[in-house]
């Protein structure tokens, strides 16, 4: 299939093609069809496949341009999701003069409110920040005719639930829901049930959830202070593009990027305890490739979409199994190949083992050749 043959409006076919888009990836052929018919859609598939702009298109095909009054509402979990949703939306929608406001903690309250009654037609935002904005009747949502949960599996999550709980229900009735991401635990599965009306599924199975064309490798470093020298070695002996280093703490980013620093590696760090402006501008910084190197908390490991991206490092191994697939994810976006580099102490060898086994993919050591295999 083509963009052209799916039913979306001009205006909106013109911003895919400048967008860049050409031919719709094998999640855009399948999901945005159904999502413009007005259906109640589940989309699960793995990060860097073209899910934001699935959901982005379904915000643009509902919006009445003509009417100013919010009419979509794209809830993603973290600021930097958010902002990105808003890009992607703002950027397809170019050419039909959609006005999006970015609804979020971490902004001013004022510059919300000032921004509410200007008139929008859709809203990129955080959970708490747009059910106050909904509470305190600044966000009118008489009109409001499509809901999307990105990363559905967090915002399903202690932290989120309730708040997004109270937003459904401050919705109009006939309302279209879309739910969106890389993992889709069975217990997500089940809570769908009372948001959705018969929904189209796109669900991937667990053994398509390998991660090809990521090749996946394993230092093994015993003890937790051996990893410092070990990622030292391997930045002194490859030349690196772009990477992502996760840890599994903010307190570790900071004694880190500290340390790195201290032995003259120029890196940058982000975590969810810094203030919204330094995330940005590490961020912007990170994506626009003055900055090479990023120390990371798992708030990173969803959607941090930086096309360069050729090598992640978990300086830590990942608590979740799900963490796992967002974080590697990271590296070969798009179809590009991409490694990951795990560094397992010897308590973590039981971790490995059991990723392997659950995606079905080797985990192997990694080769002394290994600038060779950067290189691909």
């Amino acid at each position: 299939m083509s963009f052209n043959k799916m039913g979306l409006k001009d205006d909106v076919l013109r911003g895919v093609y400048a967008y860049g888009f050409e031919r719709p990836s094998a999640v855009q052929q399948r999901a945005i069809r159904p999502v413009l018919q007005g259906r109640d859609v589940i989309v699960q598939s793995q990060s860097g496949t073209g899910k934001t702009s699935v959901f982005c298109l379904g915000a643009l095909h509902v919006v009445d341009v003509t009417s100013v009054e919010p009419q979509a509402v794209l809830l993603s979990p973290t600021r930097e999701l958010a902002e990105q949703s808003a890009k992607v939306c703002s950027a397809l929608g170019d050419y039909m003069g959609v006005k999006i406001h970015r609804c979020m903690g971490g902004k001013s309250v004022k510059d919300s409110i000032r921004a509410l009654k200007s008139g929008i037609h859709v809203i990129s935002g955080t959970p708490g920040r747009v059910l106050s904005m909904i509470q305190q009747r600044h966000l009118e949502v008489k009109r409001m005719k499509l809901l999307v949960l990105d990363e559905a599996d967090e915002m399903f999550s202690k932290g989120f639930k309730e708040q997004v709980y109270g937003i459904k229900r401050s919705l109009p009735d006939r309302l279209q829901t879309v739910l969106v991401s890389a993992t889709l635990p069975e217990e997500v599965l089940e809570m769908t049930a009372d948001f959705m009306k018969k929904p189209f599924r796109l669900l991937v199975r667990r053994e398509d959830l390998s991660l090809q064309g990521i090749r996946q490798y394993y230092v093994s470093v015993e003890k937790e202070e051996w990893k410092f020298d070990t990622l030292c070695d391997i930045f002194d002996s490859v030349a690196i593009t772009q990477a992502v280093i996760f840890c599994n703490n903010r307190k570790k980013v900071d004694w880190l990027a500290q340390k790195m620093r201290g032995a003259n590696f120029p890196i940058a760090s982000i975590h969810g305890d810094m203030p919204q402006k330094d995330r940005d501008a590490v961020m912007d910084a990170f994506r626009d490739g003055r900055t090479r190197q990023l120390i990371a908390t798992d708030l990173l490991g969803r959607g941090l979409d930086v096309q360069q991206v050729t090598l992640v490092i978990n300086y830590d191994v990942p608590t979740s199994r799900e963490f796992y697939l967002h974080r590697i994810g990271r590296s070969g976006r798009f179809g590009r190949r991409g490694v990951a580099v795990n560094f397992v102490r010897t308590e973590d060898e039981a971790v490995v083992k059991d990723l392997e086994k659950f995606y079905g993919v080797p985990i192997k050591e990694m080769p002394a050749n290994f600038a060779k295999v950067l290189k691909g």
